[in-house]
């Protein structure tokens, strides 16, 4: 579940989440879904930034964050900052700001204090895993996800690999 759409660290975690092929998910019987909380009309420009093409929804009064017990605001505790976040928080900021006034509607995507986090559910209605963000820079590893849920990992390295033969 993301914090908004125009939240940089937001966008550099789902262009990971986007690197996850479909295969290893359907190897595993299992769906990828990201929830977003701003109106649907934001989902294709965001899938086309990030280059997601595995399932997007959306939740505009945030009724999923309120059950699931997510926060608002930024947490004061200190937390590990995600592998998934490329930028630094000034160049982060000013992009989202960006994006925010030359998109094609002038608004924020969502409540901005509003916090994320990442599940696991299923089968049925179980809650098998669950991580509440504390801020912006908390998200769970998206390998560690993807584990628990027994599916392959992925390496999120730009840098080339090196095998030992």
């Amino acid at each position: 579940m993301l914090q908004n759409f125009l939240c940089y660290t937001c966008k550099e975690y789902v262009e990971d989440l986007a690197k996850v092929p479909k295969a290893f998910l359907r190897e595993s019987n299992v769906r990828l879904i990201v929830i977003g909380q701003s109106s649907y009309h934001h989902i294709k420009p965001f899938c086309s930034l990030t280059g997601y093409t595995h399932e997007m929804y959306v939740d505009p009064q945030r009724e999923i964050y309120k059950v699931l017990g997510m926060k608002r605001g930024e947490g004061n505790e200190v937390s590990v900052r995600s592998p998934h976040v490329k930028s630094n928080t000034f160049l982060g900021s000013i992009r989202s700001i960006w994006r925010a006034m030359t998109g094609p509607a002038f608004d924020f995507q969502g409540d901005p204090a509003q916090q994320g986090g990442g599940l696991i559910i299923g089968p049925g209605n179980e809650v098998h895993f669950l991580h509440l963000d504390k801020n912006r820079l908390d998200h769970v590893p998206i390998n560690t996800v993807l584990q628990l849920a027994g599916v392959k990992t992925v390496n999120f390295s730009n840098k080339p690999q090196i095998m030992d033969i």
